[in-house]
């Protein structure tokens, strides 16, 4: 019996079809080509918007002079032109100080810049014994009793406190001891407005017993430490 031989048998490939624009596939990839351009395009835009402008290094109280040592810069995006801060790119104005207390690292705003000759406080350091009053924190409100001493020789002691200052600002509280205040005593550094400003050095340099209460319900401005 004779064998008959086996035809081959081909397989045929199927032919690959060049995708149409109908196909989901190549909507999908443009979709995410050009959502990836448009991100790139934004993120470049906004990149550019940012500005370099001034910031407080620590908390600034009114007076300190505007030098390179006491700020830093920071790239910040701002609305406008100026938007109001100390811009980083042109030079320190020579002469400026503050004029209000800048907290540690706010940004400087235009309106708190000007002369030594338009300021209205005074920073005063007020010494303590043991630890510092109850309620007294940087950024609080407080006022200032003083009482004299005695007038009469024959009785020591003090006269009747009366308050010489009200509603000034606490821009510092050093504990005894602590961080670059070594002294057995604390010290309170609070800015006192110009007029009344001769009682609260009349009371210290009197040895007046003096006493800063703080204005219960005053809010702590924010980057105060």
């Amino acid at each position: 019996m004779a064998i008959s031989e086996l035809a081959p048998v081909t397989a045929v490939a199927p032919r690959l079809r060049r995708p149409g624009w109908r196909d989901p596939r190549l909507i999908v990839g443009l979709v995410l080509l050009f959502g990836s351009v448009a991100a790139g395009a934004r993120l470049m835009a906004e990149a550019g918007q940012l500005r370099a402008v001034y910031a407080a290094r620590t908390a600034l109280p009114p007076g300190t002079a505007l030098t390179a040592d006491v700020l830093e810069i920071v790239r910040v995006r701002v609305e406008g032109t100026g938007a109001g801060y100390l811009d980083a790119q042109s030079a320190l104005p020579a002469g400026a100080v503050l004029t209000r207390t800048v907290g540690a690292g706010e940004l400087v705003p235009m309106a708190a810049i000007g002369s030594a000759a338009s300021l209205t406080v005074r920073p005063v350091t007020i010494p303590f014994d043991g630890a510092p009053p109850g309620g007294l924190v940087a950024g609080g409100r407080a006022d200032i009793w003083a009482a004299a001493p005695s007038r009469e020789q024959s009785r020591a002691g003090y006269q009747a406190p009366r308050q010489i200052a009200d509603d000034i600002e606490v821009f510092a509280v050093s504990a005894p001891g602590t961080g670059l205040n070594s002294a057995r005593s604390g010290a309170l550094q609070v800015l006192v407005p110009e007029p009344a400003l001769p009682e609260v050095l009349d009371a210290l340099a009197n040895e007046a017993r003096i006493s800063v209460l703080p204005v219960l319900g005053t809010p702590r401005p924010a980057g105060r430490s």
